[in-house]
């Protein structure tokens, strides 16, 4: 029974015990259940809510500031939500976990985003927003003398599915429609509000006090690898190789590199010492590499008769050959070209030289050097600039031909070849060794907004690394990294937080060092989750559709125009002008959710 079929069976026997109870007569005045959803209702709380909206011009000054920011974040949900539609409709994208419908629910375990290992940090987050978001509107209600009926929250079983403060119809119609509009912004901008303060105290002090430990981070170690058969596993450091100190895994790949022999030993954090035994374990194959008979889990053994057990002999062996026979530790034999292996992007610089789009080819030269991997074109792409004009040898359905390209130019000034290139020699990816590193300073420098290391923010925000968008640099940061390893499958690994065994490859310093390494990381998760769910919460209530803020706000402009217009039926008008912007938002929504998998 996978994890769908437990929770809706868990849903189904709480729904019909919530059932039985009201039927029965068991439950509390103060309580309301709509389907499965309980709602508390109580008067509680009104006065200090009186008492806190005392200073209400100074109130009222922050609700104008929370109407025009959300406004502006209303306008660009709704344009953002509408091209994304078009987008999906007009290139519908491969379902992938990303777009699954899974992953809109804010439930830890099911949304694969959000791991059971920090699920009370995301309900404590979830909890926090939904409390603030309603205090905004009670407050703000208080402020501009709308009377509060009721307050309350929304619960399934323990779960906290939403708050409210339901203000008295009869005051509210009565209050200008200015006076509605900050009430129904407030909430949304104290959401906005938790996420400065929240991020504040993790980009700065929190994410200050850790640093990436010693070592080489061994996030994964693939089944029967050389790393597995020598008894290394996910979470541990490698401190040594061959007797040669490493502090991080650029220094741990260049020990591994440099070391010829067959056997090196390595040692790990704990004091072990274990010999690895490196043979060419195949990680993966692209589905039309030339050596299509070499799968997962294989063991490449010679290259043109040659035993090869390192990337760097294999390597040596095809620097000044073409054309390779590879052979596998169960016998079987495959002969073909040795190089890069591309698939050639539509409108791209290799598809204007005379490579047809969606083309597989595998590249072995280029400028002049030889080409034996997907890492060597990459770096050479690198270090040439916009506008070269350079010969490009490669294999096209088994035949040789020479391109002229000239490569074009990214956003961040470098240069492409406008290609997806496979990691590999012609789409075999191997490993000597076995295991996946960890990208710990990668992870950390995106908590601290930090372009410096961080190739995403580099990208995204072209290197540039001060005061004035330091914060904002973070802030996307901290929105990737839950689901880094989703978006951009070479990474390999999501970033929940400070939890599980990814706790190894972090260590507390500075003034934060005195307390215990748990606390640090439980706050860390806390303030990173509380502000990532409550982002994410002002985005989704800004949505201009009923029953969301944004629709509210939405009718309250409707009916600003509509006054103005020389018109007999306003109302008429503002409900067209609502329910077609509420219908359009629906689609969209539907698209984007559904689309990848209907258009596919």
């Amino acid at each position: 029974m996978d994890i769908w079929q437990v929770l809706l069976v868990a849903l189904a026997v709480y729904w019909a015990g919530v059932a039985w109870a009201r039927n029965s007569g068991l439950l509390p005045s103060f309580v309301s259940t709509t389907g499965p959803i309980l709602t508390l209702h109580t008067k509680r709380g009104r006065r200090f809510i009186e008492w806190a909206s005392q200073p209400k011009r100074a109130w009222r000054a922050w609700g104008n500031f929370g109407l025009g920011l959300t406004a502006v974040v209303l306008v660009g949900v709704l344009f953002a939500l509408v091209l994304s539609a078009v987008a999906t409709l007009a290139n519908p994208p491969e379902p992938t976990a990303v777009n699954q419908p899974r992953n809109t629910l804010v439930i830890p375990g099911v949304n694969d985003f959000l791991p059971l290992s920090v699920a009370p940090e995301i309900v404590a987050g979830l909890f926090i927003g939904i409390v603030v978001h309603e205090f905004g509107h009670g407050l703000m209600c208080r402020v501009e003398d709308i009377e509060i009926k009721s307050m309350g929250l929304a619960l399934l079983a323990i779960l906290p599915m939403g708050a409210f403060v339901e203000p008295d119809q009869e005051s509210e119609q009565q209050a200008d429609r200015g006076a509605r509009a900050r009430m129904f912004a407030a909430g949304v901008t104290n959401n906005f509000l938790v996420v400065v303060l929240a991020f504040g105290l993790l980009f700065g002090p929190v994410a200050g006090a850790v640093a990436v430990a010693d070592g080489g981070l061994v996030g994964t170690v693939y089944d029967d690898s050389p790393a597995a058969e020598a008894g290394i596993s996910g979470g541990d450091r490698v401190v040594e190789v061959a007797g040669t100190p490493v502090e991080n895994n650029s220094e741990f790949q260049r020990a591994i590199e440099a070391s010829d022999e067959r056997s090196v030993a390595v040692t790990l954090a704990n004091g072990d010492s274990v010999t690895v035994d490196r043979r060419l374990f195949v990680l993966g194959n692209a589905t039309e590499s030339p050596f299509a008979g070499i799968a997962t889990g294989d063991t490449v053994t010679t290259v043109n008769g040659t035993a090869v057990y390192t990337e760097q002999s294999l390597e040596r062996e095809l620097e000044n050959r073409t054309i390779a026979t590879l052979e596998t530790d169960d016998g079987d034999s495959v002969t073909g070209p040795a190089g890069a292996f591309i698939t050639v992007s539509p409108d791209g610089p290799a598809a204007d030289s005379g490579l047809a789009a969606e083309t597989d080819a595998v590249v072995v030269s280029m400028a002049g050097e030889r080409v034996t991997t997907g890492d060597d074109l990459a770096d050479l792409i690198d270090r040439l600039s916009p506008g070269d004009s350079v010969d490009v040898v490669a294999y096209v359905d088994g035949e040789r031909e020479t391109y002229d390209v000239e490569l074009g130019q990214q956003a961040d000034g470098s240069a492409y070849l406008g290609a997806f290139i496979a990691p590999g020699v012609s789409g075999v990816e191997t490993s000597g060794f076995g295991a996946e590193l960890y990208p710990g300073q990668e992870f950390l420098s995106m908590l601290s907004g930090n372009t410096d290391d961080s190739a995403y923010l580099t990208a995204i925000f072209g290197g540039a690394n001060n005061p004035v968008t330091g914060f904002l640099q973070a802030v996307v940061g901290a929105l990737y990294l839950p689901l880094l390893g989703l978006l951009d499958p070479s990474v390999g690994f999501n970033f929940p937080g400070f939890a599980g065994t990814n706790t190894n490859f972090f260590v507390v310093t500075g003034a934060l060092g005195a307390l215990p390494e748990s606390v640090v990381f439980l706050s860390a998760n806390l303030l990173l989750w509380t502000g990532w769910v409550n982002l994410n919460l002002g985005f989704f209530n800004c949505i201009p559709a009923f029953p969301l803020d944004g629709g509210h706000l939405l009718r309250s402009g409707a009916e600003a125009i509509t006054s103005r217009l020389p018109v007999g039926d306003k109302h008429a008008i503002t409900r067209a002008i609502t329910t077609s912007i509420g219908l359009l938002m629906l689609a969209s929504l539907a698209l984007m959710l559904l689309g990848p998998q209907l258009l596919n």
